[in-house]
């Protein structure tokens, strides 16, 4: 397991990346709570810095493992804040799950919580992962090559900077990405479907917020918020699944929200 140090002092704030990302894709929001919070953001397995797992399994209850063992590895047994995107919104309530009394306070951008659960098969997020280039000739050109279209266009340039030099390695054709389109794609195919059963039982201070996007997870984000008593639902009008990398002031300044009651 890889967990990256994103500076700042005071207590613990650890930041859980979405599918086929890392955790140095939120530095720059990280960067407006040094004040505040030692902001730490691990890299769940197959992803960043991570390795594969041996038994090469993406079950979601393995990244679960992931951050106990980051929570272990801490000595961390008192509750404190998270920040989670996508899965990692998903993974850290069912870390809660696990271990109650983990979540001292969170915030959620758009946590895989579905209700009615189908996963496809094939999972059309998976084959588009699939389907990813995996190398480019060096950094730049990955970074022009993603500025230029979307979803990728619209968000902060210094994230896409980010996620492109933290996301990719050097190889003898350039760069290639770190987490490798097949472990992307096994990551969605292993979706939790149980979650959005199970989270009413969870009592933790969450701020959970979605965008206007129009997409699954937007639109189902206001019910996964009622399921969870201690939750309240914000909307971003607006914005998209990305709204973290896109307004990362803006996530900065929601999280500061809460994290300070």
């Amino acid at each position: 397991m890889a967990l990256h140090d994103l500076g700042g002092d005071g207590p613990p704030l650890i930041f859980v990346h979405a599918t086929g990302f890392h955790g140095y894709c939120y530095r720059r929001i990280a960067e407006y709570l040094h004040d505040i919070r030692r902001c730490l953001a691990l890299d769940l397995r197959g992803h960043g810095d991570s390795t594969m797992p041996t038994n090469g399994r993406f079950e979601w209850a393995g990244m679960v493992d992931d951050l106990c063992a980051v929570l272990d590895a801490l000595e961390i047994a008192e509750p404190i804040d998270f920040v989670g995107h996508s899965l990692g919104g998903a993974v850290i309530l069912n870390t809660e799950l696990r271990r109650p009394g983990t979540i001292r306070r969170a915030w959620l951008f758009e946590p895989i919580v579905f209700p009615g659960f189908d996963q496809q098969s094939p999972s059309p997020l998976a084959q588009g992962a699939r389907k990813r280039r995996a190398t480019f000739e060096s950094f730049d050109a990955a970074i022009a090559r993603y500025g230029s279209r979307p979803p990728f266009n619209a968000i902060d340039p210094l994230v896409l900077d980010d996620y492109v030099r933290f996301g990719f390695r050097p190889h003898d054709d350039g760069v290639t990405l770190k987490c490798a389109p097949e472990s992307e794609a096994a990551t969605f195919e292993n979706a939790d479907g149980t979650l959005f059963d199970r989270v009413a039982a969870i009592n933790a201070d969450i701020r959970l917020v979605g965008s206007t996007d129009g997409d699954a997870p937007a639109t189902f984000a206001p019910r996964a918020a009622e399921q969870i008593p201690g939750a309240v639902y914000e909307c971003w009008d607006g914005e998209t699944h990305f709204g973290p990398f896109t307004r990362p002031g803006r996530a900065a300044e929601g999280i500061r929200t809460v994290i300070e009651g």
